[in-house]
C-alpha cells in the first residue's frame, strides 16, 4: 500500500496573537482584571498592584502557588490552554474563573515588555521577558513559535516560597489615561463579587479594594435582593424587600443571587468611571455582561433609577457550552441559560415597577410635608373633592428632577411648590377641576405649563410691586401728627411718586435737570425760600414724556387757591427757561401741590385755577393722598389673602 500524505493542512498564525492582544480588551481595568483572576485561580491570597506610571511601570505580585518551567511553558505561555480541563475548582477548593487560556494576552494592550517572575513551591524560580517588537518580527516571518528571553529572578523576590509577578513596562501611553489608582480601585471593585471576600485581598497602590469601592449602593434608597442575599447599604436606605431566587421549572441547581435598587437621583449614579445605571451580570465571581439592563426593558421612567449586581453562576458551567465572549465583557443572547435569566429579570423588574413609584410617591411627599408642615395644614383644609387632587399635585413636585444638585434641588422644589399652589388655589378659584385633572394625566411638563403661564406669573410679580406700596401706605397711615406726616413724606414721596399716581410707575430724575432747576429763583433750596413758599421740599421728576414738579407744603401752613396759582405758574414759567426752544410752546408740565389742608375755596374753582397753571396740574392733601393710594390697590387687597397664606405656607 502505497502512503499518501493527507492532503489538508491546517496552521494558526501567530498573527492571531495581535487580534487577541488588541483588539478585545476595551479598558485597562479590564486588561488588569485578567492578571486578578489568574491569581485567584492559582489559590492567592493578596494581589498588589502597584500603578507608577511616571516611571513607565506597572508591577502586580500575588501570593499564590506560582509555577515551575514546565507549567510555565505548558500553560502560561501556551495560548488557548484550558484551564478547567484540570478540574472545576482550584486545589484550595475555589471554583475557577479562567477558561480560554487568552487573557495573558491582554497586558500587551497596555505595554510593550511584559516580565513574568514566578515560583512554586520547592522549586526554582522562573524568569522570562516577552517583548512585543519581537513578538511582531516572529509573526511577520510566519513562525508558529516563538521564544521569551529567560531573566534572573532576584533574590527574595517573594516573601512567601511561592508566587508570580509581572511587570509591565515600555507603557502605551494612549490606553493609560484612565489609570488613577483610585479609578482603578472602583473599577475593579466592580468586576468581581469576591474581592474583599475573606481569604482574597487586592490592593492599588497599599490600599485595599473592598465593596465600598463599587459605590452602586452608595445612595440606594429601594432594595430588592434575590434570596437571602447579604448586602452593606448606606443610610440612604428606606425599604428593603426580598424577591425570588430562581425561576419555576428551572434546573434545581441554578440559583440567582445579588439584587437591584433604586436611588433617589438619577445623577446618583454618575461617576467619573461611568454611569452605574445598570445591572451588572456576574458568574464564579467575576463580571460576564457590563450590562443587562438595556436588552431587558424600555423607556420606562423608573428604570433610569436603577442600579445592581446579578450573580448566576450557572451561565458559565464548566459542563455547559462557554457562552461568555472571548473580552469577558458580554454573554452570547441567544443561548437558553441566558434566555432563562433574561426572562427572570423581567419578571423582577416587574414587580420593582409595580411598587418603586408607590413607594417613592409615599416617601418623598411625606418628606416634602415634613419640611412645610403648613403645606400639610393647607391641604387638610381643602374641600374633599379637591383634595386628592392637590395630593396628586404634591406627590408630582415631590418626586420631580428640578435640581442640579441637593442644595438647587431643594430650593427649586420649593420655588415650584409655592408656584403650583399658587397655580392650583387660581384654578380652584375657577372651578376648573378638569383643567388640571388633564394636565395630572398628561404628565410633568402639561402640568408646567398649566402652572407657570404667562398670566400667573405676572400676576406674581404684580404682587410683590404692591406689597411694597402697601408697606409704605401702612407707615403713612399710623401717623397722626401732622409734622411727623411732613417728615415721612418727604422720605418716601419723590422716591414713589405712584402715591400721587398709580399709574407713575417708572417716573424717572433727571439730576441734571434738578440741579439746573434749583438755580432759578423759586426752587432754591435755601430757608429764605422755603419760608417764603411755605415749604419742605420741591422735587422734579419725568413721567411718560411729561415734565412733573412736585412741591410738599407745609402742613401748617394755609394757602389761598390763587396764590398757590401763581406759585404754580412761576414753576411752569421756570422750567419752561430751560427746555431747548422747540419744546417751550408744546411741553407738558404739570405742578402738583401736596398740602395739610385743601383751600377754602370751592372744587370747580380750585380745578379751574390749576389747569390755568398747566393742564393736570393739582392739589392733594396729605390725607386725600394716603386714602387714594389705598383705595386704588383695595380690591387687589381683597384677592391677596389668599397669596398672603400660601406665602405662609413656606414662611422659615
Amino acid at each position: 500500500m502505497t502512503y499518501t500524505p493527507h492532503p489538508f493542512r491546517m496552521t494558526i498564525d501567530l498573527n492571531v496573537l495581535d487580534h487577541l492582544a488588541d483588539g478585545l480588551y476595551s479598558s485597562v481595568a479590564a486588561v488588569i482584571t485578567e492578571t486578578v483572576a489568574n491569581a485567584w485561580d492559582a489559590d492567592a491570597t493578596e494581589v498588589r498592584i502597584d500603578l507608577n506610571i511616571a516611571e513607565d511601570r506597572i508591577d502586580i505580585v500575588d501570593d499564590g502557588s506560582g509555577m515551575d518551567l514546565d507549567a510555565v511553558n505548558d500553560r502560561y505561555l501556551r495560548v488557548g490552554y484550558r484551564r478547567r480541563k484540570d478540574g472545576d475548582t482550584t486545589l484550595g477548593g475555589r471554583v475557577v474563573m479562567g477558561r480560554k487560556g487568552i487573557g495573558k494576552l491582554s497586558l500587551f494592550s497596555i505595554a510593550d515588555l511584559i516580565e513574568i517572575h514566578t515560583q512554586a513551591n520547592g522549586t526554582p524560580a522562573v524568569g522570562l521577558k516577552i517583548v512585543s517588537s519581537d513578538l511582531r518580527r516572529a509573526m511577520e516571518e510566519s513562525l508558529n513559535e516563538y521564544h521569551p528571553e529567560p531573566v534572573e529572578v532576584p533574590r527574595g523576590a517573594f516573601q512567601k516560597p511561592h508566587g508570580t509577578r509581572i511587570l509591565a513596562s515600555s507603557l502605551k501611553r494612549n490606553r493609560l489615561r484612565e489609570m488613577a489608582p483610585v479609578s482603578l480601585r472602583r473599577r475593579l471593585a466592580r468586576r468581581f463579587s469576591i474581592i474583599g471576600s475573606e481569604g482574597f485581598r487586592v490592593f492599588v497602590n497599599e490600599e485595599e479594594v473592598t465593596a465600598a469601592d463599587r459605590e452602586d449602593l452608595k445612595f440606594v434608597e429601594y432594595l430588592w435582593t434575590f434570596g437571602d442575599t447579604p448586602v452593606t447599604t448606606s443610610s440612604y436606605l428606606r425599604k428593603t424587600e426580598q424577591l425570588g431566587d430562581r425561576d419555576e421549572g428551572w434546573n434545581p441547581a441554578w440559583r440567582v443571587k445579588g439584587w437591584i435598587g433604586t436611588v433617589d437621583r438619577p445623577k446618583r449614579l454618575a461617576t467619573p468611571e461611568g454611569n452605574l445605571n445598570s445591572v451588572i451580570v456576574l458568574s464564579r465571581g467575576r463580571l460576564v455582561d457590563e450590562d443587562v439592563l438595556g436588552r431587558i426593558v424600555g423607556a420606562e421612567v423608573y428604570t433610569k433609577y436603577l442600579t445592581g449586581q446579578v450573580e448566576a453562576d450557572f451561565l458559565d458551567s464548566t459542563d455547559s457550552a462557554d457562552i461568555v465572549t472571548s473580552n469577558r465583557q458580554r454573554v452570547i443572547e441567544d443561548d437558553a441559560r441566558v434566555g432563562a435569566l433574561t426572562d427572570f429579570l423581567q419578571k423582577a423588574l416587574r414587580v420593582i415597577a409595580e411598587t418603586w413609584s408607590g413607594l417613592r410617591a409615599t416617601d418623598k411627599t411625606s418628606e416634602l410635608r415634613a419640611r412645610y408642615p403648613k403645606v400639610g395644614e393647607w391641604l387638610d383644609d381643602l374641600q374633599q373633592g379637591w383634595k386628592p387632587k392637590a395630593e396628586k399635585l404634591l406627590e408630582r413636585i415631590a418626586t420631580m428632577e428640578v435640581g442640579k444638585d441637593d442644595a438647587d434641588q431643594e430650593e427649586s422644589q420649593r420655588t415650584l411648590l409655592r408656584h403650583a399652589i399658587f397655580g392650583f388655589e387660581r384654578l380652584r378659584l375657577r372651578g376648573d377641576a378638569e383643567e388640571l385633572e388633564r394636565a395630572l394625566s398628561k404628565g410633568v411638563e402639561e402640568l408646567l405649563r398649566l402652572l407657570a403661564d404667562r398670566d400667573s406669573l405676572e400676576a406674581s410679580f404684580y404682587r410683590d410691586i404692591v406689597h411694597n406700596r402697601l408697606e409704605v401706605i401702612r407707615e403713612l397711615q399710623k401717623l397722626v401728627d401732622e409734622n411727623q406726616r411732613e417728615r415721612v413724606l418727604q422720605k418716601y414721596l419723590f422716591d414713589h411718586l405712584w402715591l400721587l399716581d398709580p399709574a407713575w410707575e417708572r417716573a424717572t430724575g433727571s439730576e441734571e435737570m434738578e440741579r439746573r432747576l434749583r438755580l432759578q429763583e423759586p426752587f432754591k433750596d435755601d430757608d429764605e425760600t422755603k419760608e417764603k413758599y411755605g415749604r419742605v421740599d420741591i422735587r422734579y421728576s419725568t413721567v411718560a414724556g411729561k415734565h412733573v414738579i412736585v412741591e410738599l407744603k407745609r402742613a401748617s401752613v394755609h394757602i389761598g387757591i390763587y396764590e398757590l396759582a401763581e406759585q404754580g405758574a412761576k414753576y411752569v414759567d421756570s422750567m419752561k427757561d430751560l427746555l431747548p426752544p422747540e419744546e417751550k410752546d408744546r411741553a407738558q408740565i404739570e405742578v402738583l401741590f401736596v398740602v395739610g389742608v385743601n383751600p377754602p375755596d370751592p372744587s370747580q374753582r380750585i380745578e379751574d385755577a390749576m389747569n390755568s397753571v398747566s393742564p393736570g396740574s393739582r392739589i392733594l392733601t396729605y390725607e386725600l393722598l394716603t386714602s387714594r393710594a389705598r383705595a386704588a390697590y383695595a380690591s387687589y387687597l381683597e384677592r391677596s389673602r389668599l397669596a398672603d397664606r400660601i406665602d405662609r405656607l413656606f414662611a422659615g
